[in-house]
């Protein structure tokens, strides 16, 4: 099924947010482009593996780069802010930990892709993994990059020594952004587990897939399925008791 191409994000990058809504609408493009890459990322190794989704990896992790700087800053000089209101700080501190740990999941999928690189090389297609998908994965490049559509450059047949320094220039990737998180720990620090949870970023996290909606009609019902059980399970007791009464009364007019 062809995927909507809805637009992720303006470019976070031109400058610094000077909103508390310009910073959350960055952390939640942020979130949208790791969770592409994330989609991407599975693909490597697999048959649907190619040049094409090595050139969409690169330009993804660029993006969320670009999007991670805007955040730093944007979060870091409002959370540094010691005049900053206490629910305007409240408000920061949610969207830090929702940057943070998307930060953490876009570092581990880039460690994932550079060990499959490693394993899975495009040099040799016969190795990949035939999973059985099928399909390319542009519209989810270009969901991520923010266009209409992704125009590949001119991407043939893979050399061992062009792979090897894509390879190379991702384990640096991973050593910026490994710094960074390092960085933002020491630069401010927020403990996870005293952000409570609220308002939309809960809501964000209801889907309207069917699996949803039937666990959400299942909560519905609880309570009614709940008290019926109940009532059968009362209902099976007071026979159990009454058919061993019976059984004693029997086993005293026998024994007498």
């Amino acid at each position: 099924m062809p995927l909507s191409n809805n637009k992720v994000a303006d470019d976070g990058t031109a400058c610094e947010a000077n909103t508390p809504e310009e910073g959350k609408t960055m952390v939640d493009s942020l979130i949208k482009v790791v969770a592409c890459h994330r989609h991407l990322a599975s693909c490597v190794g697999g048959s649907t593996d190619s040049p094409h989704l090595r050139q969409e990896l690169r330009q993804t992790r660029e993006r969320a780069q670009k999007l991670t700087l805007s955040c730093r800053q944007h979060l870091t000089s409002r959370l540094r802010d010691k005049g900053l209101p206490e629910a305007e700080r409240k408000d920061a501190e949610l969207l830090w930990v929702a940057f943070s740990s998307s930060l953490e999941l876009f570092y581990a999928d880039m460690c994932k892709v550079f060990n499959m690189g490693n394993n899975f090389s495009l040099a040799n297609t016969c190795a990949l993994v035939q999973t059985g998908m099928q399909g390319d994965t542009h519209e989810v490049a270009a969901r991520a990059l923010s266009l209409p559509d992704l125009q590949h450059e001119g991407t043939g047949a893979q050399s061992d020594s062009v792979e090897r320094q894509e390879l190379s220039q991702l384990e640096q990737e991973m050593t910026q952004v490994d710094r960074t998180i390092e960085d933002m720990e020491l630069k401010v620090n927020v403990l996870r587990w005293t952000v409570e949870a609220r308002g939309p970023q809960n809501g964000e996290l209801v889907s309207t897939d069917s699996a949803s909606l039937t666990l959400m009609a299942g909560d519905e019902e609880a309570p009614g399925g709940t008290a019926e059980r109940s009532q059968i399970f009362m209902i099976m007791v007071i026979c159990g008791v009454a058919a061993v009464a019976v059984g004693i009364s029997l086993s005293v007019i026998f024994l007498a």
